[in-house]
């Protein structure tokens, strides 16, 4: 149940363990970016299991490791984002660095990309992503990116929601293969035939 908000820049294992409550990083608000900035470390949410973490600028590397049940939102992050991720819902709205979703096997994450260059950056042993998302992902990524904005009154969040339309379609929506491969899996039923006494 609770929140914390802090107005200036959070270093390394922010969120590390977080099981609930709310926390939202933002630049003061005095600053006047056009982009957004570095504002957090490394390693944030590393084996959170809930709650939710909301970033108005920029992570380091391994956002979200081993995260199995928090929900983010981050304006960009390093290399290794969503590393060994199990569960929870990340939506990340700028470039990641290399190598994203590796040893990914459950949960989503939603990446913005408008240069076109996130296909290169994933982890394609991993992870399948597809251009894009609509239904309930477009929902989750909605509200999330809307908490994010009443929580961190990030500008440049805000101008994404005020064209909605044209931000869902420069979203990747990241899936793990171990999930797709549980949802592509027939279901195989076993019939008991039980004897009745007369």
């Amino acid at each position: 149940g609770m929140r914390l908000i802090l107005e200036g820049e959070a270093n390394d294992y922010v969120g590390k363990g977080m099981s609930g409550g709310e926390i939202a990083v933002m630049p003061s608000r005095t600053a006047q970016f056009s982009t957004p900035q570095v504002i957090a470390g490394n390693t944030l949410l590393y084996g959170a299991t809930g709650g939710s973490l909301f970033l108005a600028g920029r992570a380091g590397e391994r956002f979200g490791v081993r995260n199995s049940g928090a929900s983010a939102v981050v304006e960009g992050v390093g290399d290794h984002g969503c590393e060994y991720m199990t569960g929870g819902a990340v939506v990340v709205l700028g470039p990641t660095g290399r190598n994203f979703g590796a040893g990914m096997t459950n949960g989503n994450a939603y990446v913005l990309d408008v240069d076109g260059e996130f296909p290169v950056k994933v982890n394609n042993d991993s992870v399948e992503i597809r251009r894009g998302i609509s239904g309930d992902d477009a929902q989750i990524a909605r509200e999330l990116v809307e908490r994010h904005v009443k929580l961190t009154h990030s500008a440049y969040a805000k101008s994404l929601l005020e064209n909605w339309s044209e931000t869902v379609n420069q979203l990747w929506h990241v899936i793990p293969r171990a999930t797709l491969a549980l949802l592509e899996s027939p279901v195989v039923e076993e019939v008991q035939t039980k004897g009745v006494a007369d």
